[in-house]
């Protein structure tokens, strides 16, 4: 299912947020940007690294008004232990965004990075901007892990290009040359 350029599916899901379980909703999203990265599990090999490249980068992703939501399979209860377990042992203590359980792999499904023979999620990335629009998507492969500098890049062109009304050419950066837009931003 392509979602890249059409409303935030409507969803409300268990999450951990300040050491309390609380509901979040598509609706939560609105007013700011969200980016929502989906990771297999909790307690596993790559997935540590990404919350923490995220978490290190957390200011850089306030500065740009965006909220940070990470999403698994696992249940909530996993979450706080992963949350309350410390770094040096594979835990993720210190982390300062929300962790949602998505038991029911509704979530998953929504935005298409279910993996139906491992059940569990690949390694989805979204940014939904102010108005709950979708403006970006990746999906890597369990192998690898992503790059929070090309995602703090691509929400700059993101917020840039909704700002001017221009496009940004491959491998722009904030201060690079900007083409005129064909399109109106959220154009459908």
């Amino acid at each position: 299912m392509i979602i890249i350029g059409k409303k935030c599916p409507s969803f409300s899901a268990p999450a951990v947020f300040n050491n309390k379980i609380i509901t979040i909703t598509d609706t939560d999203l609105q007013g700011h940007y969200t980016l929502l990265f989906f990771y297999a599990v909790d307690f596993s090999a790559v997935c540590p690294g990404e919350v923490y490249a995220l978490q290190e980068k957390i200011e850089d992703f306030n500065k740009r008004n965006v909220t940070i939501i990470g999403i698994s399979v696992d249940s909530i209860y996993t979450h706080i232990a992963w949350l309350r377990w410390p770094r040096e042992k594979g835990g993720i203590l210190g982390t300062e965004f929300a962790l949602i359980s998505d038991a029911t792999h509704e979530l998953s499904k929504m935005f298409g990075v279910f993996d139906y023979d491992q059940a569990l999620s690949l390694r989805g990335t979204f940014l939904i901007d102010e108005n709950l629009i979708v403006q970006y998507g990746s999906v890597n492969n369990m192998a690898f892990g992503r790059s929070t500098g090309e995602i703090l890049r691509t929400i700059d062109a993101i917020q840039f290009a909704a700002t001017h009304g221009v496009s940004c050419p491959a491998n722009w950066k904030p201060g690079s040359e900007t083409l005129a837009s064909p399109l109106k931003y959220n154009e459908k």
